[in-house]
This record gives structure tokens, sequence and C-alpha cells, in this order.
């Protein structure tokens, strides 16, 4: 599988912004990919004017990454601020050929960053198929609760992603928490991250990718590009046979 990492900085509020840059950084790509992966909250930003930038099916950011997943022919996980009449959530949408594939709602709100008082709190795990890989999708802050990847591992996917708009201040607590969930749960974890600053943070990304065995395959600092990684999916079948620990998990 051939994953591209977009990690850029965007456009503060401003989604049609955000769009031209996108546009502009995908000129420079020349290989296919299967998979594109964007930050969370991928076209305004970790806003919390949710209601004022909050989608229904026909918005802005959906329309945009359903017709850019046909033009570019792969998957693409980018992060959408939903309306639905269950609430405003923080959502991770998979768009492939034109449709909306899957879509994630952020389980663990930042209640540190306020977020749980603008978006509501998703209630289910989702597993989506990229090709023949089935992955599970998380959010940023959902990286600190390694009982929402163990319930992924218990299906043994075979890769874990994450978006995230995760500040300087806590960037070790990314790329450890990268490398613990790949170990624990023994698949690829990719990892995309936002760089540049809002109102109140500074970004450096460190979007990611980290193998079966915790070992960093990739991971960019500072730079806004698209990162191509190429990622064997048969190393996660390798390595839980020759060490099935998996199979030795009690508690959940």
């Amino acid at each position: 599988m051939k994953a591209g990492l977009l990690q850029y900085n965007p456009l503060w509020e401003n989604p049609q912004g955000s769009i031209e840059k996108i546009e502009k950084m995908i000129e420079s790509v020349n290989t296919k990919i299967d998979l594109l992966v964007l930050p969370e909250m991928s076209l305004t930003g970790f806003t919390m004017e949710s209601k004022k930038f909050a989608e229904d099916l026909d918005g802005i950011s959906t329309l945009y990454f359903m017709k850019l997943s046909q033009r570019l022919n792969c998957h693409i996980l980018a992060g959408i601020i939903e309306k639905s009449e269950e609430g405003i959530f923080n959502s991770l949408v998979h768009f492939n050929n034109g449709l909306i594939n899957a879509r994630y709602r952020k389980i663990h709100p930042f209640g540190y960053g306020m977020e749980d008082k603008n978006y509501a709190s998703g209630k289910e795990t989702v597993i989506t198929k990229i090709d023949n890989v089935k992955a599970g999708l998380t959010i940023c802050y959902d990286l600190r609760f390694p009982e929402l990847y163990r319930l992924y591992s218990k299906q043994r996917v075979e890769l874990l992603i994450n978006i995230a708009n995760w500040p300087v201040p806590r960037i070790n607590h990314w790329c450890t928490l990268l490398k613990a969930r790949a170990i624990e749960n023994q698949c690829f974890v990719i990892g995309v991250n936002r760089v540049g600053s809002d109102l109140h943070l500074q970004y450096n990304g460190f979007s990611s990718v980290i193998d079966p065995m915790g070992n960093e395959l990739f991971s960019i600092k500072d730079e806004e590009d698209i990162f191509i990684v190429d990622l064997n999916i048969e190393l996660v079948k390798e390595t839980r046979e020759k060490l099935p620990f998996l199979e030795d998990t009690r508690l959940i």
C-alpha cells in the first residue's frame, strides 16, 4: 500500500483557502497513491466554532473530498466538522471513488481544550476497508486511551489511523503513543498531524508511520508536503504469527 501523509498548515477557519493550498500540494505528486490522509479538522484547524463550521452532506469539505477521491482514484481520510440530528461531531471520514465509505465520530473530545463543550462524543468504533486492508479509525486525543485501540485489535485490524492537531508542548507524547499503539496491537500505525500555528498553539507535525514491531518507518518535522510511504501489510500477519501476543489478551 502506498500511503500519502498530507502534513500542512491549514488556513485558520478558512475552508476554501485550505482547499486552494491542498490543490497546489497535490500538483507536486507524480506517484499513484492508494491512500491519502489529512490532519484533524482538515480545512479549518482545531476550531471551537463548531456551529459556524458544521456541515451537512452537501458541505464544502465533504463535497471537495468526494470529488478529490474520484479525481485521484484513491482512498482519502479527512477530518470533517459534521452536523447531524445527534449533534455536532469532530469526525474522520473515509472517501473513495466519490462516495463516503465510513464515518468515525471522535469518542474522546479533548476536555482540557473545551472540545467537549462544543462537540458531541461519538459512541462507536469504526473499522473500514482500504482495498483489502482492515483499518481502525481514531482522532487525536483518542491516542491516549489504549482500550479503544485494543477493541480494534480484537477485530484484528491491520492498520490504525490517527489524524491530529497535536501541539508542540506535548509532541513527545504523540511520538511515544504512536509507537506504543503499534507495538501493543502488532499492526501498522499512521499518524498525520498538522504544522504551523492557530490562535493559541504551535504545531510541528511529526506525521509518522510505525510498523507492527514499533519501528519508525517515517517521521517528518515541520515540513509541509505530501509524503509517500510504502506499507508492506504482510508484516502484520508475519509479526502476529511469530509473536502471538494478542492471543493472550484477557481483560478486553
